[in-house]
């Protein structure tokens, strides 16, 4: 068996531990651990490392677990990720965790965020609502108060001090991290055909619930394996996947893409750890980490359904993201029933168009997907592509 064979077994078995034992095994390794889960999209990563908590993204079961006690919460014609998520609590696949964050991705996410703290008490529950506004003076003064008082609060439980100095040296870590995506998204445009997107996914995946520097480790370990595969390139398109943020597809799906013709050079499957993510910065006030933190996110990265888009940039952003990474065209995967990704597509379509850049969309669910007719629809647009340069 390759090395890069073995890694891909290892990432496998992270995926498929719907009860987080490596969490679990690395909260047990010391005492005072925690282990903080994050319903997508955003987390303050760098506020709970600091704070002794491991920040874990719970993205749903899939097609790993039937939905049953999840269902009982929510009405059908919402997307799949709350039933799943809520199932994994319900079952105890999510007792090694101490608490859950909840961003304001959509209102879906904050009123599980209701239901969660009925659900489980005993657990820091928190949702947390990122600043929309673009008025920076209000946006910074909110934004600091919020992830200071999630700081102390989870120092309080871990028994850590909450030091600045712990806040500094979290920052780093996540700088050794963003390295590495950026790393690997390099590669991956370089020679997509020796990283299969769902092998990227499941490495990207990984980085979801490990220490920032354990997963950049794991991330040259894996780049240095897949070089050595020697893969010749196919005759397939580049795309960007855009819309696919939140609840997950299948990874039958992923693979179901690239073998009707497409080579997935970007997605936002797991954009939280972006590759092209603003860095926080210690200049010029050193002392104060938390300035930094707040700056890098107020400053954005990149444009998604689930920020407001005061300045009109996202579309623009979407067509100079197409070009930069050499795609062909652009697939909208969105989740059924997703308003953000859903309601985002028009006006990003609408740049694409004036932009001549091809595109195609589909809907899917974490837990069902009608392979062959996406299959079908990918390797139509791919052909149509390099026969005419437009779907």
């Amino acid at each position: 068996m390759s090395e890069v064979d073995v890694i891909v077994g290892e990432l496998e078995a992270r995926f498929d531990d719907l009860s987080y034992g490596h969490v679990r095994a690395w909260k047990d390794a010391a005492p005072g651990r925690l282990a903080i889960g994050c319903l997508p999209v955003f987390a303050p990563r760098e506020v709970l490392w600091a704070a002794g908590a491991l920040p874990v993204f719970v993205r749903g079961a899939g097609d790993r677990i039937d939905t049953v006690r999840g269902d009982a919460f929510f009405q059908s014609y919402i997307c799949h990720l709350p039933r799943s998520s809520l199932e994994l609590g319900l079952l105890g696949h999510l007792d090694a965790l101490d608490g859950m964050m909840f961003p304001n991705t959509c209102d879906v996410i904050r009123n599980l965020s209701g239901i969660w703290q009925d659900a489980f008490p005993q657990h820091f529950v928190r949702f947390i609502d990122p600043p929309q506004t673009g008025e920076r003076a209000s946006a910074t003064g909110y934004f600091r108060a919020e992830l200071e008082d999630i700081f102390h609060e989870l120092c309080t439980r871990s028994g850590r001090d909450p030091d600045p100095a712990h806040l500094a040296a979290a920052t780093a870590d996540y700088r050794v991290a963003r390295q590495a995506a950026r790393r690997l998204a390099l590669a991956r445009l370089e020679a997509p055909w020796n990283l299969p997107a769902d092998e990227v996914y499941l490495l990207r995946r990984a980085g979801d619930a490990m220490p920032p520097r354990d997963w950049a480790a794991l991330v040259d370990r894996y780049l240095a394996a897949a070089a050595e595969r020697g893969r010749r390139a196919e005759d397939r398109i580049r795309v960007c996947v855009v819309g696919a943020f939140c609840e997950q597809p299948p990874r039958a799906l992923l693979r179901a893409a690239e073998r009707a013709g497409c080579y997935i050079v970007d997605d936002d499957l797991t954009m939280q750890l972006d590759a092209d993510a603003i860095e926080p910065t210690g200049e010029p006030d050193d002392a104060d980490p938390m300035a930094a933190l707040v700056r890098a996110w107020l400053a954005g990265g990149r444009p998604s359904a689930v920020r407001y888009d005061e300045a009109g940039r996202a579309g623009r952003a979407l067509a100079d993201r197409v070009r930069a990474t050499g795609a062909d065209g652009v697939i909208f995967a969105a989740p059924s029933f997703c308003d953000p990704a859903l309601l985002d597509q028009p006006r990003l379509t609408g740049v694409l168009d004036a932009a001549g850049i091809p595109y195609m969309a589909f809907k899917y669910a974490e837990n069902t997907g009608q392979f062959q007719s996406i299959r079908e629809q990918a390797g139509t647009f791919a052909d149509s592509v390099k026969l005419w340069g437009a779907a």
